[in-house]
């Protein structure tokens, strides 16, 4: 696993790279996505450069990593649509090629990963207690795509889109870790210091469900992009695990 720590827009801009190149290195390239803001921020930019540079998005397929289970798919709350939002409405990506997973058959949204190959990429942010998607704490390892209850944290931490958290959804579907930590290539983005003690117990906690984003020390290609709110709690004499930019 590498750790990149840089200024905010530079993480954003870093990591919105690794996605276009794994789109231009390989057209009809898979992705997993989550859908939480930091990520829709790296989307974003994704998508306004592959705008500006003339990068077809067409041919590439797109798993969501999570849904809020049981949210109508128009909701512009649910994943659906802030992917389509970030990445699909002001690009040629074609929102036939998204899938997002359901509650009433998660066995199928891994089949249809399984029949694409896999993921050639995950775009991944980081949850305030450490969760992947709605991998919440005590999530195995061994996990596949799942109904998961929310926790109160994650619903409080989800609060500001619904309006409080008694509004949040209470049950979630997510990809789990098989398929996550099967993907060629992982991106993790964090950034600001509510994520600070998530990113340090995912770096150097063990890899077991306390923390479940310590399993992504897992696979061998990870890259961390944190920006130094994110990063307060590593220390610089820790250069084998992380690098900072500039520096």
């Amino acid at each position: 696993m590498k750790t990149i720590v840089s200024p905010t827009e530079e993480c954003i801009r870093a990591a919105a790279e690794r996605v276009l190149s794994c789109i231009e290195s390989k057209p009809g390239a898979t992705l997993a996505l989550a859908a939480g803001e930091s990520v829709l921020r790296v989307l974003r930019c994704a998508a306004e450069t592959a705008r500006s540079r003339g990068i077809s998005l067409r041919e590439t397929r797109v798993f969501a990593v999570c849904e809020f289970s049981g949210i109508d798919p128009l909701d512009p709350n649910s994943a659906r649509q802030r992917l389509i939002k970030a990445f699909f409405a002001d690009t040629d990506a074609d929102e036939e090629k998204l899938r997002v997973p359901d509650a009433e058959d998660p066995a199928a949204f891994d089949a249809g990963i399984g029949n694409a190959g896999g993921a050639d990429l995950a775009l991944l942010g980081l949850g305030e207690n450490a969760r992947v998607g709605f991998n919440e704490p005590a999530t195995p390892f061994d996990s596949h795509t799942h109904v998961q209850k929310l926790t109160d944290r994650t619903k409080r931490e989800l609060a500001p889109l619904f309006g409080s958290a008694d509004a949040v959804p209470p049950y979630g579907v997510t990809m789990g870790f098989r398929e996550l930590c099967a993907s060629r290539e992982i991106v993790l983005i964090a950034l600001g210091e509510s994520k600070s003690k998530a990113l340090y117990h995912m770096l150097y906690a063990r890899d077991d469900s306390v923390y479940p984003a310590a399993f992504l020390q897992l696979p061998a290609n990870v890259t961390v992009f944190a920006d130094p709110e994110a990063a307060e709690q590593l220390g610089k004499k820790d250069f084998d695990a992380v690098a900072f930019n500039g520096e």
